[in-house]
C-alpha cells in the first residue's frame, strides 16, 4: 500500500555544536515514505520548470512528485532491470519528457502528464546501459555508456549511428557533453580511465578519441565546474575524489584520503561514502557531500587551489534518513517561488525508502542541522543582483 500523499511532521532535534556565527538553521519540512517495502531510492532529478522531480526506485519504477510539496502525482514502469540513471534534459528540454536508461538495455523516454512510455531506444546487440546524455553540435545525438561501448542515437529518428568500443575496457560508468561545447564528450569507466571524444561529423573509434586521462581506479561520477566549466570533478568506487583541466588532460588536485580528511573536520561519526559534487555557478565553489551510514550527510567545501585542501562542512543534514543516501537534489535545482516562499535547501533519497525535504528557515531554532548562509538561496531580487547513479 503506498502512502506518499502522508508526510511526517517536521523533526525538531538538539542544537548541534559543530555550528558556526554564520551559520543558519537547517531543519526538516518534510519526509516521505515511497512504501512499506524494503526498495531504495536511486535518483531524484527535476524538471526543468523546477516543479517536478522524478525519483527513481530499487522496484524499477520511477515516481513523480511535487518539488513544493512532496505530493505524489504517478508512477513509470516498464523497465525490467534496475534504473542506472533518469533526467529531463531531453532534446526539447520540455517539462513534460522524462527520459531513463536502464541495465535492462534500454533507454525509454517518458510523458510525464500521462505516465506513458512514448519511444524507445535499443543497441543492436544487448548491453547494460549505465549513463546517458543529450548533446552533439547541432543537438542531435544521444550517447550512452554501456558494457565497455559508447553507443550513440540520432533522437530525431531513433537510430543508432555510431559505436565506439575501442576506448574503454570495462563498463562505460558516465557519459557527459561538455556544457556551452556540446560536440565534446567525456566518459568513465571502471576500467580508470577518462576519455575526450569530438563528435563532429562520423563517429568512429580512429578519429574521435582526442585524450585519455588516467584516473587509476575504477570511476564512480563526474561532473563539471568552473567559470568555463574547463574543469572536472571525479569521485571514485574507493571514495577518492581527483580535480583535472580535462582540456590539457592534467590532474591538478588528488585527494586519495578525502573521507578521512573530511572526517577529520566535523565531531560526528567518520564519513563513510560520498553521494556527489555540488557547484555553485553564482560564486564558483565547489563542495563535495559526504555521508555516514546512519544517513547524516555533510557538504565539505573544496579548495581547488594549487595546495587542495578539504574544509570544514558548510551544511550537515541529521535526523533525515536511517540509512545511507543514494541521492541529493539541491536548492539551486529547485529555487524560484519555492525556494522564496518555502526557503528550501533541497531533496534527499536513500537506502531507507525516504525522501527527506531540507529547509533552511530559521523558525526551526531547534535542529540538530545546520547551514552557512552562503548556500542558502537567495530571494529573486537579491538572485538577479548577483546573477553571473547508481552504479
Amino acid at each position: 500500500m503506498e502512502i506518499e500523499n502522508e508526510m511526517e511532521n517536521a523533526m525538531e532535534m538538539d542544537s548541534s555544536s559543530s555550528s558556526s556565527s554564520s551559520s543558519k538553521r537547517l531543519g526538516i519540512k518534510n519526509t516521505i515514505q515511497t512504501n512499506f517495502g524494503d526498495d531504495y531510492v536511486f535518483q531524484i532529478a527535476s524538471s526543468p520548470d523546477n516543479l517536478n522531480m522524478a525519483v527513481s526506485l530499487s522496484s524499477n519504477a520511477i515516481k513523480l512528485y511535487s518539488a513544493a510539496t512532496g505530493q505524489f502525482f504517478g508512477e513509470c514502469r516498464g523497465h525490467q532491470g534496475p534504473i542506472q540513471e533518469v533526467s529531463f534534459a531531453g532534446p526539447a528540454a520540455s517539462p513534460n519528457v522524462m527520459c531513463s536508461c536502464s541495465s535492462d538495455s534500454t533507454v525509454r523516454v517518458w510523458d510525464t502528464r500521462t505516465f506513458e512510455q512514448v519511444s524507445l531506444l535499443k543497441p543492436s546487440s544487448y548491453q547494460e546501459i549505465f549513463s546517458f546524455c543529450f548533446g552533439g553540435s547541432s543537438g542531435n545525438l544521444l550517447a550512452a555508456g554501456c558494457n565497455a561501448q559508447i553507443l550513440f542515437w540520432d533522437w530525431r529518428n531513433n537510430k543508432q549511428v555510431a559505436c565506439l568500443e575501442e576506448a574503454h575496457m570495462e563498463d562505460v560508468t558516465q557519459v557527459r557533453f561538455v556544457p556551452d561545447q556540446q560536440n565534446k564528450l567525456i566518459s568513465s569507466s571502471v576500467d580508470g580511465l577518462l576519455c575526450r571524444f569530438d563528435t563532429d561529423g562520423q563517429i568512429d573509434d580512429d578519429r574521435n578519441l582526442e585524450l585519455v586521462m588516467n584516473v587509476g581506479t575504477s570511476i564512480a561520477k563526474i561532473g563539471f565546474f568552473g567559470q568555463m566549466n574547463q574543469k572536472l570533478w571525479c569521485l571514485t568506487h574507493i571514495e577518492t575524489l581527483s580535480i583535472w583541466d580535462w582540456k590539457d588532460a592534467r590532474r591538478e588536485i588528488n585527494f586519495e584520503d578525502a573521507r578521512m580528511l573530511a572526517s577529520d573536520k566535523w565531531n560526528l561519526d567518520n564519513i563513510d561514502y560520498f553521494v556527489d559534487c555540488y557547484h555553485s555557478g553564482a560564486d564558483d565553489r565547489l563542495w563535495v557531500i559526504g555521508g555516514t551510514g546512519a544517513g547524516t550527510l555533510g557538504y565539505f567545501p573544496i579548495d581547488c587551489s594549487s595546495s587542495g585542501a578539504i574544509g570544514s562542512p558548510e551544511a550537515i543534514l541529521e535526523g533525515g534518513h536511517a540509512g545511507v543516501v543514494r541521492t541529493v537534489l539541491p536548492v539551486s535545482h529547485i529555487n524560484g517561488s519555492i525556494a522564496q516562499s518555502r526557503a528550501v535547501f533541497g531533496w534527499t533519497g536513500g537506502e531507507d525508502g525516504r525522501l527527506c525535504c531540507w529547509l533552511s528557515d530559521e523558525s526551526f531554532q531547534a535542529n540538530r542541522s545546520w547551514i552557512t548562509s552562503t548556500l542558502v538561496a537567495k530571494s529573486p531580487r537579491a538572485r538577479g543582483k548577483n546573477r553571473h547513479h547508481p552504479y
